[in-house]
């Protein structure tokens, strides 16, 4: 390849690459670096990790991931490391108290399912999977102490969030402050050429290049992303926060979550979750930004994409269509859950009993919450009277957006038996 031919090959890739992002650090060394590749055919080493401190990746996790299937598919290795190591430390990132770590057989149980889920991502047949626990469970504590000894506690108190948890006299537990050590040094034990982070992660990466610089090694280049927002519009989006649309959520559930978010919130979502793919979407954007457009009509978009990304098509078809129906125009699933229940010795049933027992909640309380809110309907009209029973009969259920066919037997109705329309009613 001649050095025009070269120079427009390392500036399609730097294009690729400044997608999306929102800092690129060591922007002139990530341009040798990418002439070097091109000329040996020596792909980039891209690193991404992630603790498994829960089961479930979320929409906030796919951020770095599409960026790291950026670089596979510009023939870079993307190393997707799982922290296994560091998840029994706990990232205190961002957080206003130390955060506890957790035990080995969590973290074993969360680490099995990433894998399998990045597969709806990344090429992983194409991808370097690994685990810091290879190389840290086998540090001696000489080798560790020597590894401390690379940074000053002075440093690491510049550190934001333990600079605001320090001069509020909050507590910051040593380990906490060995965290991005850890992280640094995976990026040693990896050689990698990038890391990609969320930008809550800065301090963290650019560590890892002081780190890597002390262990004769090239400093990475250091790219961060957006934080994405949950859906409650106030917080990072956090499986702990409740705020999450869970890549392997039902897709009936994630469509339904994203309909829920605001106009303002829809979108952001477009413009980070799209990576630049969503142009057809642009000019409806601008539409609904400019206060001219359909934001409605925007927002099924939004939802149909991100179902369809992780489940498919024909799911998000089903997804779109049902979200219409029972929410939109308020009809009941075909699909409701026929649920079979059997009166008490006074041959009725209590409503707090029937929501317990049809929804799985958790207590009385629950039920009364959700009775108080005017969530509760039975046969089409709400019910506010959390003392009323119900005798044996047929009835149609929802709570927000769950749908049941209840039938309550007698006392005296077997099993198999049916029960006819009920003759007291909430």
């Amino acid at each position: 390849m001649n050095e025009a031919a070269l120079k427009r090959e390392v500036e399609r890739q730097l294009a690729v690459i400044r997608a999306g992002i929102q800092d690129l650090v060591g922007e002139a060394e990530l341009r040798v670096r990418l002439a070097e590749s091109i000329r040996t055919k020596r792909p980039l080493r891209v690193k991404l990790g992630m603790d498994p401190s829960a089961p479930d990746l979320h929409l906030g996790h796919t951020m770095g991931l599409e960026k790291l299937r950026d670089f596979q598919e510009l023939g870079h290795l993307p190393i997707f490391l799982i922290g296994d190591f560091t998840a029994r430390i706990g990232d205190p990132t961002g957080k206003k108290k130390t955060r506890p770590a957790l035990e080995p057989d969590e973290v074993r149980r969360n680490a099995a399912t990433y894998v399998d889920q990045v597969r709806s991502i990344l090429d992983v047949g194409r991808a370097s999977i690994r685990y810091n626990g290879e190389w840290m469970d086998r540090m001696g504590p000489a080798d560790f102490v020597k590894l401390c000894s690379h940074y000053s506690v002075a440093r690491m108190l510049e550190r934001d969030d333990f600079a605001k948890r320090y001069a509020a006299g909050e507590s910051i537990a040593l380990h906490e402050l060995l965290y991005p050590l850890v992280q640094a040094y995976d990026s040693v034990a990896l050689q990698a050429d990038v890391e990609i982070g969320g930008t809550d992660q800065l301090f963290n990466l650019l560590v890892g290049r002081e780190i890597q610089r002390d262990y004769g090694q090239p400093p990475q280049v250091v790219i961060t992303h957006a934080l994405l927002v949950g859906i409650d519009g106030r917080e990072k989006m956090s499986k702990s926060l409740g705020n999450t649309v869970g890549i392997t959520d039902p897709p009936d559930q994630s469509y339904g979550r994203l309909m829920s978010i605001s106009d303002t919130l829809m979108l952001d979502y477009l413009g980070l979750l799209g990576f630049g793919r969503w142009e057809d979407l642009k000019t409806a954007a601008a539409e609904v930004r400019a206060g001219r457009g359909d934001p409605l009509a925007l927002k099924h978009a939004l939802a149909f994409r991100v179902v369809e990304r992780f489940h498919g098509r024909d799911a998000a078809e089903r997804a779109g269509e049902q979200f219409r129906s029972v929410i939109q125009r308020k009809e009941e699933p075909e699909d409701a859950p026929e649920i079979p229940l059997s009166v008490g010795e006074d041959g009725t049933m209590g409503l707090l009993d029937l929501l317990r027992s049809a929804l799985h909640l958790p207590s009385n309380a629950e039920a009364r919450r959700l009775i108080a809110q005017g969530a509760v309907r039975i046969d089409g009209q709400v019910v506010r009277d959390g003392s009323a029973r119900l005798s044996p009969g047929a009835y149609r259920l929802r709570v927000g957006r769950r749908f049941a066919k209840v039938r309550l037997r007698g006392k005296s109705e077997s099993p198999e038996g049916s029960a006819g329309a009920g003759s007291a009613r909430p």
